[in-house]
């Protein structure tokens, strides 16, 4: 039996280890909802002038904007990155919206959503199965949540819809957008 050198044997080590580490704590990546999602999102939910729209991984602050633009309802942005929290707030501002909307920057997982009548996901399986519970413990009966791309584990939806619009961005794989629908009731779980 041949024996394998002990820098070998550390390589792989390292190499495993960091590979779990990165799955275990894996980073949702910035890649913005095309408008006509956005837009659709925001109608699946029937969105309107009362409603208070969070967005998690709310990223340049889009959809909330569009939510207080088109419908003038309320939002919050919930994202990670500072830089794009400062991008969202000075998009809002431009486009006059800044008094109906707010970007929070910090951990969505911590967040307090209770507020929200509408939450909005453009996020991977993993942080949605997270982000589950959360929902569950949080949000008032009939709240909706519109989810982009990745359903969420365990609940179904009310309403699904395949758009027939076909992403062909570089940063994502080509595929048509999905969204589903669901609608809170705690006895339902």
């Amino acid at each position: 039996m041949k024996k394998s050198h002990p820098l070998v044997i550390i390589s792989f080590l390292l190499l495993t280890c960091s590979r779990l580490f990165a799955q275990e704590n894996e980073k949702v990546p910035y890649v913005p909802s095309p408008i006509e999602v956005v837009d659709r999102m925001l109608e699946f939910a029937d969105v309107k002038k009362g409603d208070v729209v969070f967005d998690v991984g709310s990223g340049d602050g889009r959809m909330v904007i569009q939510a207080a633009k088109k419908y003038g309802a309320k939002g919050v942005g919930l994202e990670l990155d500072p830089r794009l929290v400062e991008l969202a707030r000075a998009e809002a501002k431009r486009q006059g919206v800044d008094p109906l909307v707010e970007f929070r920057q910090g951990d969505a997982l911590k967040a307090d959503l209770s507020a929200a009548t509408v939450v909005t996901l453009y996020m991977l399986p993993s942080f949605n199965k997270q982000l589950r519970p959360i929902l569950e413990k949080q949000l008032k009966s009939g709240a909706r949540v519109v989810v982009h791309d990745y359903p969420v584990e365990g609940w179904n939806p009310v309403r699904w819809e395949e758009m027939p619009l076909m992403d062909t961005r570089p940063e994502v794989a080509p595929h048509k957008h999905v969204l589903y629908l669901y609608v809170w009731t705690p006895e339902k779980k």
